[in-house]
């Protein structure tokens, strides 16, 4: 058992003073007023931080860019592609992300396709790719210029119009629908034929039940992989991370939200300047991950960036967290964007929450991850002093119990 002395903890809500944060293994045990176990060090401390969109480790450092692996260009719809496959643990910027207290990134391919991929939330820590995974929460999806830039260079179906690409959504949607309710059909009709056998003797209950478990797991071969991701997707088995920039493709992202029932969440919404659109994704229960703050403006769907949109976002109340889009902007500076929140009236305990608790919730971890209270991993970062002064440093990273980083070992 050990225990870090927090003399202000962000708790993922609100601060305390004075206590100690207690755990043993991989969880937090308590929060108390007394000292258990060997103190390994002391200070302001928070959860660790959540980058919340991410492609660190496959845009890695000191590659060229030919040797990234963000986007793969084969097709415009591959939601079975798993980002884990092409992440290379040895990226320094792995160990640049830990020093800073950095420790779980939502990695996610590149927005060149409409259905680009998994979704999964990872361990900047991990040593490979067996310890890295933390949760498959969904896939990427991506609207506007970026799946219909790629018409002329990549290869598979593609779409030169937004109009082209969403009809392409839309049937693709339908596609699965249909074969889903012709399956179903198909198994309801199985079930009648047996049930009538089980009924006049000919066959017991448990044989009706192996014969139906057998029925669907054969007609289940059906789906491919792609259409097995789409019926998670349909049945909100899991979430869609949406790229999305500018307010008319945002408006159709709550449309497609509410035909089809989807959960995800708006990611980087950076072109939105106007409240009622940022309301409009409040009034529709889609949450945003905002971002990358401080990044070049290359393309007219970012000719409304502003870092002033932040205060749109702030006074609309949506759900929120922030991500750096690495390389975009390097994973150990998520907490600097934060700045720009408590210029627009946030308070360091919202603000903190924004890369912490927000982070968890929108994602779907915070059953492990974002709080400091008993049965959550205890992932901590203890600092020198309020994290918020420009020169703070973390003298202390822990993830899941182990001492990762400590500064005077610089």
């Amino acid at each position: 058992m050990r225990c870090v002395f927090a003399k202000t903890l962000f708790d993922g809500y609100k601060y305390v003073k004075n206590v100690y944060v207690v755990f043993e293994g991989k969880r937090i045990i308590r929060i108390s007023d007394k000292p258990e176990g060997e103190i390994i060090g002391e200070g302001f401390v928070t959860p660790a931080f959540i980058d919340s969109h991410s492609h660190i480790g496959m845009s890695r450092h000191g590659e060229p860019s030919t040797e990234g692996e963000v986007n793969e260009q084969a097709d415009i719809f591959l939601p079975d592609l798993d980002p884990l496959d092409s992440v290379y643990f040895d990226d320094k910027y792995f160990r640049d992300a830990i020093e800073f207290g950095v420790l779980y990134s939502c990695i996610v391919p590149g927005s060149g396709n409409l259905i680009s991929g998994k979704a999964v939330v990872i361990r900047n820590f991990a040593r490979d790719r067996s310890e890295a995974p933390i949760r498959y929460i969904g896939y990427k999806m991506a609207l506007g210029y970026n799946p219909r830039s790629t018409y002329l260079v990549w290869r598979g179906k593609r779409f030169f119009t937004r109009m082209g690409v969403y009809a392409f959504l839309h049937r693709k949607f339908h596609e699965v629908i249909k074969k889903k309710m012709k399956i179903e059909w198909r198994i309801r009709q199985r079930e009648r034929m047996l049930r009538r056998r089980m009924e006049k003797g000919i066959i017991s209950k448990e044989e009706f039940e192996e014969e139906m478990k057998e029925f669907k797991e054969v007609l289940m071969m059906e789906f491919t992989p792609v259409d097995r991701a789409i019926l998670e997707i349909l049945d909100r088995k899991k979430r869609v991370k949406v790229h999305v920039h500018k307010e008319d493709d945002v408006v159709f992202l709550v449309e497609i939200m509410r035909k089809y029932n989807l959960v995800g969440m708006a990611e980087h919404v950076e072109d939105v300047h106007r409240l009622e659109v940022f309301e409009l994704l409040r009034d529709n229960n889609i949450p945003v991950v905002y971002g990358p703050i401080d990044s070049y403006a290359y393309k007219t769907e970012l000719k409304h960036e502003s870092y002033k949109n932040v205060k749109l976002l702030i006074q609309s109340k949506v759900k929120f967290s922030l991500m750096t889009d690495h390389p975009v902007v390097l994973a150990r500076n998520l907490m600097l964007g934060l700045r720009y929140f408590l210029m627009y009236g946030l308070d360091e305990e919202k603000a903190l929450a924004v890369i912490t608790r927000n982070a968890a919730e929108i994602l779907g971890v915070d059953d492990l991850l974002g709080i400091v209270e008993p049965g959550k991993l205890a992932s901590l970062i203890v600092w020198d002093r309020n994290p918020f002064y420009l020169g703070a440093k973390p003298r202390l990273v822990i993830g899941e119990g182990k001492i990762l980083h400590r500064w005077e070992e610089e």
